[in-house]
């Protein structure tokens, strides 16, 4: 019988920290891209909704396959169980678990 593997994957995407659950994480043959797939989210028909985790949702919703940049990436871990996805701010992650910045930091013009 197979294990089944649930990987939670902690990345930075535009000044906020991304933390998600997928079924799938691998090096593609993009250089300096992981990739990941079969995002995991809790059950929709629950009584009790998270916000942070209904806009990851939203903003993943119909994502097949997504490549994310290898400097992106904070940690990722294989866990028993799926855990709530979020998002954070980079102040939330500072004040928490020391500096967090991402590697290419775009103009604000």
């Amino acid at each position: 019988m197979s294990e089944k593997h649930i990987y939670k994957i902690v990345f930075v995407n535009r000044e906020q920290v991304f933390e998600v659950y997928a079924k799938n994480v691998y090096q593609g043959d993009m250089y300096g891209f992981v990739i990941v797939e079969d995002f995991v989210f809790g059950e929709k028909s629950t009584i009790v909704l998270d916000p942070g985790e209904e806009k990851l949702r939203a903003e993943f919703e119909g994502v097949k396959r997504s490549f994310i940049p290898m400097h992106e990436i904070i940690r990722i871990d294989q866990v028993e169980r799926k855990g709530v996805a979020k998002i954070l701010s980079d102040k939330q992650v500072t004040k928490s678990s020391g500096n967090v910045s991402s590697l290419y930091i775009p103009d604000k013009d």
